[in-house]
């Protein structure tokens, strides 16, 4: 499975890529565009560079012990109400200020750090694992608020191959729980743009992700961005397939129900 650089320097250029894309994008928006609904459904923009900066700023100076433990959500809380008294432009800054913050904390972070196990939203895990996470957040949330508003993204980086090795991983999962694919039955996701890259899975039993497929009995084809909204929920599957985003060769049924149902998170 291709893979990004997950090597502590690795998550720290990455997740400075992706403190530095959001803090342009607050020193560039406007009021309306502060204001206008993301592709998260309960979020304008300005929620969603909330969340990011709130989840940063309970991130700062928490220092796991076990995988046991609980994240400290309650600090979440207590920035979001402190920032909803901010105007956009004190919010703006204090997002610069969190992540630079979060930059410097995690270049002083040493190696038994990252390797400490710590509680990751998706279960147990290392702290290195979490922070790939984080860019997988980043990554997703900044075309949350670029698509709406039109606006390019930089879709070929070593943060762009984080966050689809993220859905590269949970495609056992997909293609067996989502799509539901029969046994003996094979698929291959052709993701193009970016990072594109082949992706198979072969149900023999259950799901299991494969180095290649000579023949699949399905493959479906989209541009990068594309398949990483519809795994997250974020745009309607049969909009996506109307306007010829995702599409499919080999059996019809199948490849339509895989194009529907690649959403695996929110």
């Amino acid at each position: 499975m291709v893979s990004s650089d997950t090597s502590p320097e690795g998550v720290i250029e990455q997740l400075n890529e992706c403190y530095a894309n959001i803090v342009a994008l607050t020193r560039s928006l406007d009021e309306q565009q502060w204001a206008t609904q993301s592709l998260c459904p309960d979020w304008d923009t300005r929620g969603v560079i909330m969340h990011l900066v709130a989840v940063e700023n309970m991130l700062d100076g928490w220092r796991p012990t076990s995988a046991d433990e609980q994240l400290p959500f309650a600090r979440i809380g207590d920035f979001i109400e402190r920032a909803d008294s901010m105007d956009n432009a004190e919010l703006a800054e204090k997002c610069s200020q969190v992540f630079a913050g979060r930059s410097t904390e995690l270049a002083g972070l040493t190696d038994e750090q990252w390797a400490q196990p710590c509680p990751t939203p998706v279960g147990p895990g290392t702290y290195r694992e979490f922070m790939n996470i984080r860019v997988f957040d980043f990554w997703v949330h900044e075309r949350d608020i670029a698509t709406p508003l039109g606006r390019p993204t930089n879709d070929d980086t070593q943060a762009a191959e984080t966050s689809l090795d993220q859905v590269h991983s949970s495609l056992g999962y997909i293609v067996g729980k989502k799509i539901g694919l029969t046994d003996g039955m094979s698929i291959l996701f052709d993701i193009t743009g970016g990072v594109g890259r082949q992706m198979s899975v072969v149900v023999d039993g259950r799901a299991t992700i494969v180095e290649h497929l000579d023949n699949p009995d399905i493959t479906v084809s989209a541009d990068l961005v594309t398949f990483m909204q519809l795994a997250c929920g974020r745009i309607d599957p049969a909009a996506a397939i109307e306007a010829g985003s995702i599409s499919w060769s080999g059996d019809d049924e199948w490849g339509r129900k895989a194009a529907s149902s690649l959403r695996f998170t929110m």
